[in-house]
């Protein structure tokens, strides 16, 4: 049968980037990209989608014969935070939307992102295990920890594939923040490449588990990519890249930036974090699937250097060329 990919969500800082893997993997013609507003520039083919609306959904389902959807919409931690209420509804719903038409048009998988958001005061912070007690402290985790039950159920009831992944804190050059708890650390390396000070809304010794980008991406489309028979766990795996603190961060730049200046300024943000596990225990995914991560703190750092120096040049060079 011919992979037909929806990618629901495709705007955000994974999305984009997952959304472009697709499409090398699976070709141009067989991924539709959708988010709320059309992407600039994006060369492919993209619907506007709302989420909430499963009508919506459907239409695109069916328009282009899906197979596969990841969905990946959602309010993240911080912005959560917010506006409580609104993101429970928002998350649940799209959700559950995602659920039902998978179910009745017969997808033959689909992607659901949780976080290690899910995770609590129950939980060890040290090599924090798959199976860990759940009890979130933020309306972005509850909802998470909710939608691995129900991902489980429609498994167990329907027989519905659905696989997820508890992503640690998102490293990328190729997008900005997007409102999550660990978005310091990607930040971080903007204000370094511009030689700005940097304000950091965590302690310096605020550890936290973290993954590039890269390795994300590559371990989103291997648990996708695996026979259904060796996906044991169907709520989420954990799966870890590296842990480190804001010090360490800044301790890594300082190698090519040796006047980088920071500010800690702990905000509401720090008390999310100080329920967040240090590390991960990503066992589970090793034997079940093969994960392993390729970053460390040392290449990370000279990646996100590179590139964000890359697209600041580029982006000086296209406005020089748009004044002149």
């Amino acid at each position: 049968m011919k992979t037909i990919v929806l990618v629901i969500g495709a705007n955000g800082q994974l999305g984009s980037v997952l959304t472009q893997s697709l499409r090398e993997k699976f070709g141009e013609s067989n991924v539709i990209a959708s988010d709320l507003r059309p992407k600039d520039n994006y060369k492919g083919i993209f619907e506007t989608i709302d989420a909430t609306d499963i009508n919506r959904i459907k239409e695109v389902v069916v328009q282009y014969q899906v197979t596969q959807i990841y969905h990946l919409a959602a309010i993240l931690s911080a912005k959560g935070e917010e506006t409580p209420l609104r993101t429970w509804d928002i998350n649940m719903k799209t959700l559950f939307n995602v659920l039902e038409i998978s179910r009745l048009h017969n997808i033959d998988k689909v992607f659901f992102p949780s976080s290690i958001a899910v995770f609590g005061e129950g939980a060890p912070l040290n090599d924090t295990p798959n199976n860990a007690y759940l009890d979130p402290a933020t309306v972005y985790g509850i909802s998470k920890a909710a939608g691995e039950n129900w991902a489980q159920y429609y498994f167990m009831r329907y027989g519905l594939d659905v696989r997820s992944i508890r992503y640690p804190g998102v490293i990328g050059y190729q997008s900005l923040p997007g409102g999550g708890t660990t978005d310091y650390a990607v930040d971080i390396y903007h204000k370094a490449v511009l030689e700005e000070k940097f304000s950091c809304f965590l302690k310096e010794d605020a550890t936290l588990p973290m993954i590039f980008m890269e390795d994300a991406i590559r371990a989103t489309i291997e648990l996708m990519d695996a026979p259904k028979e060796d996906i044991k766990v169907r709520t989420s795996y954990n799966i870890g890249g590296i842990s480190f603190s804001p010090a360490e961060v800044v301790q890594e730049i300082r190698k090519l930036y040796p006047d980088f200046q920071i500010a800690y300024e702990p905000d509401f943000r720090q008390e999310i974090a100080d329920r967040w596990p240090n590390s991960i225990d990503d066992t589970s995914a090793m034997n079940d699937w093969g994960w392993k991560p390729e970053f460390d703190l040392t290449s990370i750092t000279a990646t996100m250097i590179q590139k964000l120096k890359e697209k600041y040049a580029a982006g000086s060079k296209n406005l020089e060329t748009a004044k002149s």
